[in-house]
């Protein structure tokens, strides 16, 4: 691929890429939403699955995080058996698989599925059942993807405790990750306190959702107190970088922008950003794809990658993130293979896994060799 030209949507399409932030309960396929929602005589706006697709993107366009957080009603409601689980996760690996991911970490609330009677074992058993379904379809389609879960705790809840243990009981069997997320304003991280020192005790990785629906005190508190490897969002750490006026973001000069304390610690850390600019744009945390903080944060070396956070709710796709960056914020392929190169090395794997991935699928998929930059 020509480092001079824009790449094309389907040129986007076939790359490799990496989803660290993608909720499992966010990216339904409308059409198993209508069918599981019959089933269990739950409600929905539209029984039409093309309109309820546009339903779901309309209403989580609102500009605030707590009124996109509401959608997700309907597709916990579906989400209460081992039937659905399984589904919903099967359905998702082959989704993803099908844009081109190779590697994917999908998060969800194990206490937001235990309406219908489920035991959280049984929660945590169903969605890797479907998993590895969806892992064995998509193989046998000529699609490689490894899929991990990250089990989450929810800020204004109280279920940190036992999800952390959960979480351990299973890091062999398929759970890599703990993430904390939900509301941020007026919920901090620490509520789960006990939860994370276990976790770090335990030498089990976090990533944290911060700095979206709060600013730079909930990016201090995950990054400094909470124990976490990666920042889900993040995008608020822009507050802390003081940018020239007038001056391009392809044209920053290092030497002309100030950093607070806090951005310092997470560009010169490394800190991974889960950014995700779709979602950041509905929520309000961000004022346009163009103006995502994204793309000054890159130029700057901070660790970012992109991710689709919710793909039914944003009516997106890892590729159609990508190719928005591409189309709206002047992205090349290099910043493509940068921020994918940026994933890998920040998922939550094995670093042999990491290294063979970077090494044997995604550079390879470029023409250019890859400048290493934020190599572990």
């Amino acid at each position: 691929m020509s480092e001079a030209s824009a790449p094309s949507l389907e040129q986007v399409r076939a790359l490799p890429k990496v989803a660290l932030h993608d909720h499992l309960d966010g990216g339904l396929r409308p059409a198993t939403v209508v069918e599981l929602a019959e089933r269990i005589g739950h409600r929905l706006p539209t029984t039409d699955p093309e309109d309820l697709g546009r339903w779901f993107v309309a209403a989580a366009s609102s500009g605030s995080l707590e009124r996109y957080l509401e959608t997700f009603e309907h597709t916990v409601a579906v989400m209460q058996t081992a039937d659905g689980l399984a589904r919903v996760a099967r359905e998702a690996v082959l989704d993803l698989a099908e844009d081109g991911v190779v590697l994917a970490e999908l998060r969800y609330a194990p206490e937001q599925h235990l309406a219908g009677g489920l035991a959280p074992q049984e929660v945590v058993d169903a969605v890797q059942a479907g998993l590895a379904e969806g892992v064995a379809e998509a193989a046998a389609a000529g699609r490689a993807i490894a899929v991990g879960q990250v089990v989450t705790a929810l800020r204004h809840r109280d279920a940190g405790d036992w999800t952390a243990e959960l979480a351990l009981a299973n890091r062999d069997r398929g759970v890599v990750g703990f993430d904390v997320a939900g509301p941020e304003s007026g919920h901090p991280a620490l509520r789960h306190a006990s939860a994370l020192q276990t976790l770090r005790e335990a030498s089990f990785p976090v990533t944290v959702h911060a700095g979206e629906g709060a600013g730079l005190e909930s990016i201090a508190e995950a990054v400094h107190r909470t124990g976490a490897l990666r920042v889900g969002h993040g995008v608020r750490i822009v507050d802390d970088v003081e940018l020239p006026d007038g001056v391009p973001v392809d044209d920053l000069d290092a030497a002309d922008v100030r950093l607070g304390r806090l951005a310092r610690w997470v560009l010169d850390q490394q800190v991974p950003l889960e950014m995700c600019p779709t979602s950041n744009v509905q929520t309000g945390a961000a004022p346009s794809i163009a103006a995502h903080p994204v793309t000054a944060l890159l130029r700057l070396g901070f660790a970012v990658t992109v991710n689709t956070d919710n793909r039914l709710m944003s009516g997106t796709s890892a590729t159609e993130e990508l190719y928005r960056l591409v189309t709206e914020a002047g992205w090349t392929p290099a910043d493509l293979r940068d921020v994918t190169i940026t994933a890998a090395w920040s998922a939550f794997r094995p670093l042999e896994e990491r290294a063979a991935l970077v090494d044997d699928v995604i550079i390879p998929a470029y023409t250019e060799p890859a400048n290493g930059r934020h190599r572990a």
